[in-house]
């Protein structure tokens, strides 16, 4: 046990000891007291540079190994290194080599303590053991740029690996193997990294070491260089499996199905496939939809007797879950006799995908009677149950999860998910609270669950937590974020977001199709929060304008009523090469009718099925007899709807009912409501119009009959809400509502403004 005189007398050593605050521990292990002061005969470079080990070991509580156990403690410790179980002995065992030895720890043992730290999943100490040699080798080097690397940190093995050029430290023939896997982990990294990389290794020696020729090829591959691999293929003499299954790999990547086979077969020529060929081939197949050859890899894996591997039996059922049959999925996986959990869980996905949410259950079931289930198991289970929103199931599921202790952040995520799709918000919250290292999924689940159950103000709340927080959100997030201020009217936190995007988003390595939605949600947020000159310059400034870009700047247009620039957008957009599809012509004739241009909307539905071939639908049909119904011309549009192929719908006869209200024409309103309520009878809308109709013409007989009716059968209209935003915070209203806490000066502004209304009226009425 490492007591607090030990660390106080080493820190007395070095200069340390004013600032160093240490608990006493009780300890089981009795130390001499010659033992405290065996710091003063080690240098102090040794214990600046193992101090921060001892303070780490000591407020972990790890007790280490008694330092009479150590007779020849450099001699003996490396078997004992490799004697560890666990992360606890191996730091026991580090803490009495520090005691033991006055000097730096060899180089041999420190990379075995990099080694096993890596091993254990502690990589933080891994990279003090790193940091503590004072010339680490060539060894030293590889192993703590491979625990990056290992751990998932590419870029930073990347920047370790410059590190080892400046200091000039020897390769190996590890070396560059290590750092080609980096490259391919690495989203900063391209072609032109893989080059320069090769270009070192030749100069320094290693151009025909076949392993390094191996990643080598893998790296072009996977990279897009599909000529640079094949000419490194074929500089290779003697080629291994490794070096056949990287370029048949590689023509998969470039979508070469038919050039992977033919090397397939010149490899059989060559030597025998083993079942890692066989599997790149399966997926090869199963990612391009290449059914036929999955089928002969899977006839290929029978005859040469492969099949017997698990690995390669898995990679056949995916196969077919991705492209088969049902009764070819079931057919081979009661075929396989050694069921794993890997095969269950590939079954469960098919399922999941076909959204037959029952099988999910069945399989599930049957599951934990053959094989012990895992996370990922319930991680399938639970994104199947969220689409159904079958509350019930995933209830039971969490607390099976529960029961048998299996819990990661992932499975946490999908029961947020879960929870929040089935409008158990409170549920989400909670487990959001509970993951322990939150990832940009968590957030992005957490805020559109907020978002999806129409809790607008607290994912802008949960927003600015995230940012407050050091993290930075990506496309997605920004996009769930950019649709909560459309829904609130919060033009000016859509701005903020905008601002963010163009600060953090061109210069970081988000996918152009990812970007470019987010940049049309960003456009739609200026449409809907009114600042339709805002949304013309984020318009014109979208460096790749794709057909929704174009359909949302027409419906923006339209939406505020400017019809004649949606006409002229809708040209411009026809001389760029974009050819419209359905939407852009139902945003284009709603265009027309909100701006009252009839004869240009009959043209434009005229051109979209004799011009550009696309037969109307139901919905291009409503907005004609909108169109026509704004411009007074009800017969034409009562004539529209005798005439189309599809059969009506409320929609439709909700829009001729609207024009007869305005225009006055009674009985075609009464015909239109009969139609109305005879396809929707519990529509409290449509009673309402209906309504308001039949009082426009002073019949109050009707009016109160359709109010009794509607009494009957309890309908209600739920009111709807206005929302403003003012100084960045977004204010709600309801009709009639008075809980503002400035509801007194709001309603003084407002009987001002009726006033003043009224006084203009008055006004107009005698000038005339």
């Amino acid at each position: 046990m490492i007591t607090k005189r030990l660390l106080v007398s080493a820190c007395g050593v070095v200069g340390l000891s004013r600032n160093l605050q240490l608990k006493v521990y009780p300890s089981s292990h009795n130390i001499p007291l010659h033992n405290f002061h065996v710091f003063k005969r080690f240098p102090t470079s040794s214990l600046l540079f193992n101090l921060p080990f001892l303070i780490r070991f000591h407020h972990l509580k790890v007790k280490p190994f008694s330092i009479h156990y150590l007779t020849h403690p450099l001699s003996s410790s490396s078997s004992l290194l490799h004697s560890c179980k666990n992360l606890q002995t191996l730091k026991q065992l580090h803490a009495s080599l520090i005691l033991s030895s006055g000097n730096f720890l060899p180089t041999s043992l420190a990379s075995s303590l990099i080694t096993l730290y890596a091993h254990f999943t502690d990589l933080e100490s891994a990279v003090l053991v790193f940091k503590s040699l004072k010339h680490p080798d060539t060894i030293a080097w590889n192993l703590i740029i491979k625990s990056h690397v290992d751990f998932a940190y590419p870029d930073k093995a990347l920047l370790l690996y410059r590190n080892m050029r400046k200091q000039n430290v020897k390769h190996d023939r590890f070396t560059f193997p290590i750092i080609n896997r980096a490259v391919l982990s690495s989203a900063s990294a391209d072609a032109n990294t893989a080059k320069v990389n090769h270009c070192v290794a030749v100069k320094m020696g290693f151009g025909f070491d076949l392993y390094f020729g191996n990643t080598m090829v893998e790296v072009y591959g996977k990279c897009g260089c599909f000529t640079d691999a094949f000419k490194l293929f074929d500089e290779i003499f003697e080629r291994d499996l490794v070096t056949w299954t990287s370029i048949i790999s590689g023509c998969f990547c470039e979508g070469d199905n038919v050039r992977a086979f033919t090397l397939f077969n010149k490899m059989r020529m060559e030597m025998q496939p083993n079942s890692v060929t066989l599997i790149v081939l399966l997926q090869g197949c199963s990612q391009w939809g290449a059914l036929v050859g999955g089928r002969l890899m899977h006839g290929y894996a029978i005859r040469s007797g492969v099949l017997v591997d698990g690995l390669v039996q898995n990679s056949v059922l995916k196969m077919y879950t991705k492209m088969g049959s049902v009764e070819e999925v079931e057919t081979f996986f009661t075929e396989i006799r050694q069921r794993d959990t890997v095969s269950w869980n590939t079954l469960i996905s098919y399922y999941s995908l076909r959204g037959d949410v029952g099988e999910v259950a069945d399989r599930f079931c049957k599951m934990q009677h053959e094989v012990k289930v895992s996370t990922q198991t319930l991680t399938l289970v639970i994104s199947a149950f969220a689409k159904s929103g079958d509350l019930s199931q995933g209830e039971k599921l969490h607390c099976c999860a529960i029961k048998l202790g299996l819990h990661d952040d992932v499975f946490q995520t999908s029961l947020l998910d879960f929870y929040a799709k089935c409008g158990m918000l409170k549920n989400s919250v909670l487990l959001f609270r509970r993951i322990s290292s939150r990832n940009s999924i968590a957030w992005s689940a957490m805020l559109s669950g907020y978002i999806q159950n129409g809790f607008f103000m607290e994912a802008i709340a949960l927003f600015k937590e995230m940012q407050a927080a050091g993290l930075h959100p990506g496309a997605e997030i920004l996009g769930n974020i950019v649709n909560a201020c459309i829904h609130l009217g919060g033009l000016q936190t859509g701005k903020e977001i905008h601002g963010y995007s163009i600060r953090n988003m061109f210069h970081g390595h988000e996918k152009e199709g990812t970007f470019v939605e987010l940049e049309t949600s960003i456009l739609n947020m200026y449409i809907r929060c009114g600042s339709i000159s805002s949304a013309r310059t984020c318009f014109s400034r979208m460096l790749v304008k794709d057909i929704v870009a174009w359909t949302s700047m027409i419906e923006g247009y339209g939406i505020h009523g400017l019809g004649s620039d949606a006409l002229d957008l809708f040209d411009q957009m026809l001389e760029e090469g974009v050819t419209p599809n359905g939407v852009t012509f139902l945003s284009l004739l709603a265009a027309c009718s909100h701006s009252g241009l009839v004869s240009e909307g009959c043209n434009v539905f005229h051109s979209m099925k004799w011009r550009f071939h696309i037969e109307p639908d139901l919905d291009h049909y409503t907005c004609m007899v909108d169109l026509l119904g704004r411009a007074g011309k009800l017969k034409e549009a009562l004539a529209t709807i005798m005439k189309m192929m599809a059969f009506p719908d409320s929609r439709i006869w909700g829009a001729l009912l609207a024009a007869s209200r305005v225009h006055g024409h009674r009985k075609l309103g009464e015909y239109a409501a009969q139609q109305l309520l005879e396809l929707e009878p519990d529509n409290v809308g449509y009673h309402t119009l209906l309504s308001n109709v039949q009082a426009s013409t002073g019949r109050w007989a009707e009016v109160e009959e359709v109010r009794r009716a509607m009494f009957g059968k309890d309908l209600k209209k739920q009111p709807g809400w206005s929302y403003i935003e003012e100084n960045g915070h977004i204010h709600c209203f309801v009709s009639g509502d008075k809980s503002h806490n400035d509801v007194h000066r709001i309603y003084q502004v407002l009987a001002c403004l009726i006033r003043k209304t009224q006084e203009l009226d008055i006004i107009q009425r005698t000038s005339c």
